[in-house]
């Protein structure tokens, strides 16, 4: 009963470290992407089943919970605007002059016939907010050694409630993330195909979105430029920009 006691005692407190490691190794990741201020122009590339779409944008970001989008390219999507301001989102189409608020179920529809949805675009970054981690072991990917760490969410307000992430030991960039649903299937894959050091960070330059439960190559997402601590306006957060 006293070695069982023991036995028991050990593995509580190896899991334990294992947690308060992947603890650490999260704020790292967090530190390394976080910005109070950035603008980023970016395109999308869409791999649908008969086409292929590019879709441009840019975008003003301010720390975690504000961020203003404006498509460019191509012409039919040009002037579309988004808004997001904490846990709220909103869209203007200029074909119909409205803004409409995204929420409910149409969060969970893809983006613009994307492997990302409108859900995606609104995940708080900061992953300690809401999931509880540890380290499932070592592993190497793109010949990058990493931590394979779960993440298991401990608030409802979360769109993946486990993720399973490879963490570049180096760099701190994570460049996997599988993304699962309560029932466990595998609902989201993200991939970083590429990074660059900017400014000082880390960065993922080009990822790969793949919705697990449709056929295809995914959906490409490219940073083209970036540039952090920008001096942003303030009514450039507002729904009256949308329709500037």
């Amino acid at each position: 009963m006293k070695m069982y006691s023991f036995t028991v005692a050990v593995a509580a407190l190896f899991l334990l470290n294992q947690q308060q490691d992947a603890q650490n190794i999260i704020k790292k990741v967090e530190k390394n992407r976080h910005s109070d201020n950035k603008y980023v122009v970016s395109t999308m590339i869409i791999h649908g089943r008969r086409a292929v779409r590019k879709i441009k944008a840019k975008s003003w970001i301010k720390g975690e919970e504000k961020s203003f989008t404006e498509y460019i390219s191509p012409a039919r999507e040009r002037g579309t605007k988004m808004l997001k301001i904490k846990d709220n989102l909103w869209m203007y189409s200029p074909s119909s002059d409205r803004i409409i608020r995204i929420s409910g179920n149409m969060l969970r529809q893809s983006l613009m016939g994307s492997d990302l949805t409108y859900e995606d675009m609104m995940e708080d970054p900061v992953i300690s907010s809401h999931y509880s981690s540890v380290i499932l072991g070592d592993t190497i990917i793109t010949n990058r050694k990493c931590w394979k760490i779960k993440l298991k969410a401990r608030t409802e307000d979360v769109s993946y409630k486990k993720r399973i992430i490879l963490v570049d030991k180096e760099r701190f960039v994570i460049l996997q993330d599988e993304r699962y649903a309560k029932s466990g299937t595998l609902l989201r894959k993200v991939s970083v195909k590429k990074m660059e050091f900017i400014q000082g960070k880390w960065i993922a330059t080009h990822i790969i979105f793949k919705d697990m439960l449709k056929r295809g190559k995914g959906t490409e997402f490219i940073i083209n430029e970036i540039k952090y601590n920008v001096k942003i306006p303030s009514y450039r957060f507002s729904k009256s920009s949308l329709k500037r």
